[in-house]
């Protein structure tokens, strides 16, 4: 019986009669030249974006020398740091008294960081409540003007305060709110008596959270309008072939092309939640007083550069940087939950 000379496939000669392949009995077929193309391929892989990593290595630099080294100082917290013992501060680390957890015992004791904490969360969650939406509906209000114009002179009267230091953003309200403001004074006008709202401590929170509000709302729609600028008009014109008014539009395709973007500057913001503007309340701490306006920040200010008791202030803000992540993590697992990809992946 004569046998065809014509070459067969290597998938063919492998065959082994049942259609089936055979496996080599060191494991799975071809472990060892994939990972053998697996380093390969990263080899490659870094010739062709060795122009891109040389390009962001200045900036990965910068990211460890002032982000990431700083860390370390955290052992100051464990410490009775005196930065007076030498003139280099690592030499002064290493030759300051070693207290351990001494520093998280009395902060844990003490009243003023409980009442910085409560208001602290007090803040972040009216910020959280009256502020986080704003930016949302401003973007959803600019995005419905059709003429081009006017959006952008809107967008420009919305993005100014931002620019502004937070100086001049506290004077002109004190202008406007303050005892000799101009809402005082149409008040005495009229025959009833002044309002002072710059010094009264109980509506320091709802004042911080407007002033933030004016300044910083405006800036925060960028990223909201990109979202909505990558929305494909065919699916309003498809919601709107199928009977959708302007609501069900925005509750049926902008809403959702923004879930994303929410759910991701949601768990920065829930991570950055002690966090509640430093320099607007430390210039405002002396009209209401600490009890009113002493938030984390200010608390860890006020006992490190005021008070130089460096090792108390780096423990308590040891604690807030340890809580932030913690933080950051559970609303991340939350977006999961939800579907989003949140600030990384699963």
């Amino acid at each position: 019986m004569s046998h065809s000379t014509v070459p067969r496939s290597r998938a063919e000669a492998d065959d082994d009669g049942t259609g089936r392949t055979p496996v080599a009995s060191g494991g799975a077929t071809g472990t060892g030249r994939r990972a053998e193309t697996g380093k390969l391929g990263l080899r490659l892989r870094f010739r062709r974006d060795r122009a891109l990593i040389l390009m962001t290595l200045p900036a990965v630099l910068l990211l460890l020398v002032f982000n990431y080294l700083p860390i370390l100082g955290n052992i100051v917290a464990f410490q009775d740091y005196d930065p007076y013992v030498s003139d280099n501060g690592i030499v002064s680390m290493l030759h300051s008294a070693w207290v351990g957890l001494e520093n998280f015992q009395q902060i844990f004791a003490d009243s003023a960081f409980w009442n910085a904490v409560k208001n602290t969360l007090v803040l972040f969650f009216l910020q959280l409540v009256l502020f986080f939406p704003i930016p949302i509906a401003l973007a959803l209000l600019i995005n419905s003007v059709l003429r081009p114009r006017v959006r952008a002179i809107a967008q420009a009267v919305l993005y100014l305060p931002h620019f502004f230091s937070w100086v001049l953003v506290i004077s002109v309200f004190q202008q406007i709110f303050g005892g000799a403001g101009l809402l005082s004074q149409l008040l005495r006008q009229h025959g009833y008596d002044g309002l002072d709202i710059m010094t009264d401590p109980s509506t320091f929170k709802f004042l911080v959270t407007a002033e933030g509000v004016w300044k910083d709302a405006g800036w925060g729609i960028i990223v909201f309008l990109a979202a909505l600028a990558s929305v494909s008009p065919d699916l309003y014109e498809a919601a709107a072939m199928d009977g959708a008014g302007r609501w069900r539009r925005i509750w049926h395709v902008t809403l959702p092309a923004l879930r994303p973007v929410i759910a991701l500057l949601l768990v920065l913001r829930v991570g950055d939640a002690l966090t509640v503007g430093f320099e607007q309340i430390l210039l405002q701490r002396d009209a209401v007083g600490p009890g009113a306006s002493e938030v984390l920040d200010t608390f860890v200010w006020w006992n490190g550069v005021r008070n130089q008791d460096f090792g108390y202030a780096a423990a308590a803000g040891l604690i807030k940087g340890v809580v932030s992540l913690g933080l950051v993590l559970a609303a991340n697992k939350v977006a999961h939950l939800m579907g989003e990809q949140g600030v990384y992946k699963k």
